[in-house]
């Protein structure tokens, strides 16, 4: 466990030029956190918002933090948590000691976390309540690029976890820019039902409006009612992304937690 005197947290997120809900989960988990008491300090960070990932450099310059844990608010370990974050960060790797001693560790992002298969589930849940999951498919829908092929892997391994379940007539993964594409839904699926949940952090343009388009959903509402819609003689219940949970804050903490643990780990086993 960090020492709450000694170490700080950074919580870094994608944000968004055009849409402040972007940014909305992110900021609402360090506030959860920084309320605990747990790090002598909080602090955030954007790549698409201020402030940004440069400005995190200049944080944290009380003498009385000597590390600090960098924890991506993100799903997948992709382009941004292996390119983006560790250049703008100017991270060395998984520890980076600064000119003033001060150490950087950077941990696991929140969607490669254990508990992200109960998180959809729930999710998936709560959307369709009055469904019987074994006669409908779950699609789990995540963004996929070119940028890098491990975009893709979290909503994959995730699909092939609950696939293993037999919960669900059918789980599938996928994707916004890559196949199998989202607005391929009505061919990639036979049941009547299908639950579709957003793998991504926060409710932004993505899942407001790019999805809903992509499935043929007008006017996507959001908040804690059941979404259903009549598309192409189904019916489709439609989420609300996972990382606007606030039990998201408790992962931030155990991804922190569980960089020290894996490194006790390898010590001893060296």
């Amino acid at each position: 466990m960090p020492s709450d005197s000694s170490s700080a947290l950074l919580i870094v997120g994608h944000g968004s030029t055009v849409n402040p809900a972007s940014s909305a989960p992110t900021l609402m988990h360090a506030a959860t956190i920084r309320g605990r008491g747990i790090f002598a300090d909080v602090a955030c960070c954007f790549w698409k918002e201020e402030p940004s990932l440069r400005d995190a450099l200049f944080f944290f310059r009380d003498p009385g933090i000597r590390e600090v844990y960098v924890v991506p608010n993100f799903i997948s370990e992709g382009y941004f948590t292996r390119t983006v974050i560790p250049r703008e960060l100017e991270l060395a790797g998984a520890e980076t000691e600064r000119p003033n001693g001060q150490l950087w560790k950077y941990c696991d992002p929140v969607g490669a976390h254990e508990s992200m298969t109960g998180h959809l589930l729930e999710r998936a849940r709560a959307i369709a309540p009055g469904v019987d999951e074994s006669t409908a498919t779950l699609l789990i829908v995540a963004h996929g690029t070119s940028l890098n092929d491990n975009s893709a892997v979290a909503a994959k391994e995730q699909a092939e976890k609950i696939r293993a379940l037999e919960r669900y007539a059918a789980v599938l993964n996928v994707y916004m820019e890559e196949p199998p594409q989202v607005s391929d839904w009505v061919n990639l699926t036979k049941t009547q039902n299908v639950v579709v949940v957003p793998f991504f952090i926060s409710d932004g343009l993505h899942s407001y409006e790019d999805i809903p388009a992509l499935l043929g959903i007008e006017n996507a509402s959001t908040g804690g009612e059941s979404r259903a819609h009549e598309l192409q003689g189904r019916t489709l219940f439609y989420s609300t992304a996972i990382g606007t949970d606030s039990r998201f804050a408790d992962v931030i903490i155990e991804q922190a937690n569980s960089f020290d643990q894996r490194k006790q780990v390898l010590q001893s086993a060296s």
